[in-house]
């Protein structure tokens, strides 16, 4: 008796843990198992898994569980929920009597003395059962819940805390793992099954569909009611509990932005001190609407690459003003071969798109104007490691082009001759100064660094040209909202970055190479570069708007080479659909000139009179070359058959003058591949072209369109004697070898 008496006076005195906790505190300190991320309006874009000792899901209302799961708890619990103060005396006596007579009954704990175990760690049931201390500080606990929270409050926090199967903890994280639905769209029978796994979680399954068919037949009386032999449900419950207790469908991450899920709640980890304290939910600064769209332009533009070997893809958008980003999608998810790269952040060779760092560095340096002429012709420059030698797609140059052309047309040798004036390791600098900083110093790179040969990721790519739509003024960017934007700093000259800006928005200045009508003109203003990687391994297209900045990349993560993807047909369309789609119902102009800057009337010697933008001190009427000046012209060859010396051709009349024999020609990534066209030339009369043993056209000139190979270009005369060939080689990845090669006449 004096122990009993003892064991009841400890029992009473004991003071839980969670004694003064209100319902409020239990509930904020929930911790789901997964975290949940939310776009800038607070709709879920993800859910990711950041706790892997359990499967917990998010908590759920009273309200937003079904009423048959509600009713069929209670049924199956606690008859008598709603009418005792924590004790179901009658219950107790019951199991008493019972006990004395040693027979099996349930037992006596209710719901409020079931939720007292979940939240008390020194009440909860060990393997071997609850001691009378436990049992007796349950009753004791049980009580004092009922005086301080309502009855709805006992029964929410109780669905949300309670243990079902396995890993499974919480009606969310049972409805769907088991059910595939929220908890609010439970019917009866998955409703009674829910409710019998509470009683035995880890039963067989046959036991389970035995206690699930109980629970439904007292949802659904009349079914339990029906005459003899007729069927009571227990037979689709079998089959509900068969299919559904083997489901594991419940995903550790879904959704659309799993690598922004990711890195920010490595980020919130780092941030948090306190072990598992990791928010529940994290607001980004993505648009969800915009996400949707972008992952839909993304994998559409993939299917339409698919036969032409790509396989990945990338992009990004952010708000000028603020850095935040907008949008960030990564790979193809199912069309990849490796959906867990983030390609954002991944480093590739950005090719071309370097070009506007470096004429706007020119620019800022007063060394070049938008109208100054450059040369585009052969040029071979000493390096250390030998002699470069860029070239055009063709091997053949344009001759004397201004600086608005050479950028907007992406010439190679004018923007390497650029780089000589500028220097390498000036370029590099001023790469980092604008956010995109590389890994080795510019000598590293030397002079292809003006094409691209470094490597950057397609975050700080994007984010560089937004510091030409910002005027030159460079800031991080951001993935959440309500903190206050980084300070910008200055970057480069804001009247250079207006230039650049002007002469990327001009479709006049790239139609020497991409023409007026190509994807990248839109309907309001826009600034934009293509690009593409040697031997087309990436392809980019990054712009801006007055608004926005959007950067693509396509290519594959294995870093083999596409096929037939040009600037134009690879990351273009996307951007442009974009684009377009930000800018449905809002509009962009041009940006104003800043100071400094003064617009003048131009002629530039080979192009049209045109006005243009000066920095003041810089500006010029008239752009020619001097009397006398050597002009770039094609590089005339002789033919296989010619010699210094006359007669030792065939016919001593008639010769291939372009190409010159053994010539290998390199085609230019960056343009699109109908425009890649090399120039044939023969002199002679009544002149018929073979290419590769197939006649191709006739006269002393034709347009080939080249693919990758060797091959072998002869003339012939009317009667089809042989009078001249070459030899040549086709490198890059151009139009494919199985093309046939359409005549040109």
């Amino acid at each position: 008796m004096k122990r009993l008496i003892a064991t009841l006076l400890i029992a009473a005195c004991a003071h839980p843990t969670w004694a003064a906790s209100t319902f409020s505190q239990v509930k904020a300190d929930f911790r789901p198992s997964d975290t949940l991320l939310l776009d800038r309006q607070g709709e879920v874009l993800h859910r990711l898994r950041t706790d892997a000792t359990v499967r917990r899901g998010q908590w759920v209302a009273l309200a937003d569980v079904s009423p048959a799961l509600r009713t069929a708890l209670v049924l199956s619990e606690d008859k008598r929920f709603y009418e005792h103060s924590g004790v179901d005396w009658r219950a107790v006596s019951a199991a008493a009597w019972a006990n004395l007579w040693n027979t099996k009954t349930r037992g006596a704990s209710t719901l409020t003395m079931q939720l007292a175990g979940l939240l008390d760690e020194d009440l909860k049931r060990s393997n071997s059962g609850r001691s009378v201390v436990q049992k007796l500080g349950q009753t004791v606990a049980a009580q004092s819940l009922e005086r301080s929270w309502r009855k709805d409050q006992i029964l929410e926090a109780y669905l949300n805390l309670v243990p079902f199967r396995g890993e499974l903890v919480g009606i969310d994280a049972l409805s769907r793992t088991l059910f595939g639905k929220a908890a609010h769209g439970l019917d009866n029978r998955e409703a009674a099954l829910a409710a019998a796994l509470i009683r035995a979680p880890n039963a067989k399954e046959a036991q389970v569909a035995q206690r699930a068919c109980s629970v439904f037949n007292t949802l659904e009386p009349t079914r339990a009611q029906a005459a003899p032999g007729a069927s009571t449900g227990c037979e689709a419950m079998e089959m509900l509990a068969a299919s559904a207790l083997r489901r594991r469908d419940f995903a550790a991450s879904e959704g659309m932005a799993p690598h922004v899920a990711r890195q920010l709640a490595r980020t919130r980890e780092a941030e948090n001190t306190a072990p598992h304290s990791a928010p529940a939910t994290i607001r980004s600064s993505l648009s969800a609407p915009l996400q949707r769209f972008a992952q839909q332009a993304l994998q559409t533009q993939l299917r339409e690459l698919s036969g032409r070997h790509v396989e990945d893809a990338a992009l990004l958008v952010l708000d000028n003003a603020s850095g935040e980003v907008l949008a960030w999608v990564n790979s193809s998810g199912p069309l990849s071969a490796a959906p867990e790269v983030d390609f954002v952040t991944s480093l590739r060779q950005p090719g071309s798109t370097l070009k506007p760092f470096l004429y706007g560095q020119a620019l800022s340096e007063r060394r070049i104007t938008a109208a100054s002429l450059l040369e585009d012709s052969s040029t071979q420059i000493q390096t250390t490691g030998g002699l470069y030698i860029p070239q055009n797609y063709d091997r053949q140059f344009k001759g004397w082009v201004s600086a608005r052309t050479a950028l907007g047309a992406s010439l190679n040798v004018p923007a390497v001759r650029t780089l000589v004036m500028v220097s390498p390791d000036a370029f590099q600098k001023q790469l980092a100064r604008v956010g995109m900083p590389l890994p080795e110093s510019g000598n590293f790179y030397g002079y292809s660094l003006a094409l691209g040969s470094a490597e950057t990721t397609l975050l700080n790519l994007t984010n560089s040209f937004r510091t030409l739509a910002n005027g030159g003024r460079a800031s991080p960017t951001r993935l959440t909202v309500g903190r206050t934007p980084p300070p910008f700093s200055p970057a480069l000259d804001a009247r250079a970055a207006f230039i650049v800006g002007d002469i990327l928005s001009d479709p006049m200045a790239r139609a020497r190479t991409f023409g007026t009508d190509s994807v990248l003109a839109t309907r309001f203003w826009a600034a934009v570069k293509t690009g593409t990687s040697k031997d087309m391994r990436d392809n980019w297209a990054v712009g801006y708007s007055r608004h926005y900045t959007v950067g693509v990349w396509v290519g594959n993560a294995s870093g083999a080479p596409m096929w037939d993807v040009s600037g134009t047909t690879g990351a273009a369309p996307v951007w442009a659909a974009v684009m377009n789609q930000l800018h449905r119902q809002r509009s962009s102009r041009a940006p104003q000139a800043p100071a400094g800057l003064l617009q003048k009337t131009v002629t530039v010697e080979g192009e049209a009179p045109r006005s243009d933008w000066f920095i003041s001190g810089t500006e010029q009427a008239n752009f020619a070359m001097e009397k006398g000046a050597i002009r770039a012209k094609p590089t005339r060859a002789r033919g296989r058959f010619d010699a210094k010396t006359s007669g030792s051709s065939p016919s001593g009349t008639a010769r291939i003058t372009a190409p010159t024999n053994g010539t290998i020609l390199a085609l230019d990534p960056d343009i699109p591949p109908q425009a890649q066209r090399l120039s044939l030339e023969a002199e002679g009369s009544n002149l018929r072209w073979w290419i590769d043993g197939k006649p191709f056209a006739r006269g002393n000139t034709a347009l080939w369109l080249p693919w990758p190979g060797r091959h072998r270009i002869h003339i012939t005369d009317a009667r089809g004697q042989l009078l001249d060939e070459v030899r040549l080689e086709v490198r890059g990845a151009g139009v494919k070898a199985s093309a046939s090669p359409a005549p040109r006449r």
